[in-house]
C-alpha cells in the first residue's frame, strides 16, 4: 500500500538517508554526508514558496520531489530542485507518480511552468523527456 504526504522539516531523517542513496550511487558518484544533506533539504524547504511530496510503500520510504516556485515576468513558475527515487525500486512508476501529483497540484494553482536541472545523458534526462520536459535553447548554466 502506498501513501502520498506533504514533505516537512519535521520527518527528514528517513529522506536525508534517501538522497544519500540516490545520489552517492554510481550514477551521480556524489559525496553527500549526513549533515550536508540535512542542510540542504533543511534550506530547500525553508525556502519561501517551497513544497515537496513524499511516497511512502509499505511505510517505507519510496521516494520525494521537492522545489519552489517562482515569479517570472511572465508569471508563476516551479522549480523542480529534487526528485529522489530508492534505486532499488526505480523504473516502477513512482518518480512518475511524484512529478504527476506535483503537476496536478501547481495547474490547481494556476502554475503552468516548471523547470529544472539535471545532468546530460543521465537515466533522469531520459525520464524527463518521456514527461514532455525539452531543453530551453534561450538558456545556459554559466560556473566560476
Amino acid at each position: 500500500m502506498s501513501s502520498l504526504t506533504i514533505l516537512t522539516k519535521d520527518k527528514l531523517t528517513d529522506w536525508i538517508h534517501l538522497y544519500i542513496n540516490v545520489f552517492n550511487s554510481p550514477t551521480w558518484n556524489e559525496t553527500w554526508t549526513v549533515e550536508s544533506a540535512e542542510e540542504r533539504l533543511s534550506d530547500l524547504l525553508s525556502t519561501p514558496k517551497s513544497r515537496g511530496y513524499t511516497l511512502h510503500i509499505d511505510g517505507k520510504p519510496a521516494g520525494f520531489i521537492a522545489g519552489n516556485a517562482k515569479r517570472t515576468s511572465k508569471g508563476m513558475t516551479f522549480y523542480i530542485a529534487e526528485l529522489c527515487v530508492d534505486p532499488s525500486i526505480q523504473g516502477k512508476g513512482i518518480g512518475s507518480t511524484l512529478l504527476s501529483h506535483l503537476e496536478k497540484e501547481l495547474n490547481r494553482e494556476g502554475i503552468q511552468s516548471i523547470y529544472l536541472l539535471t545532468s546530460p545523458g543521465s537515466p533522469a534526462e531520459g525520464f524527463y523527456e518521456r514527461h514532455s520536459f525539452t531543453k530551453n535553447d534561450n538558456r545556459i548554466i554559466m560556473h566560476k
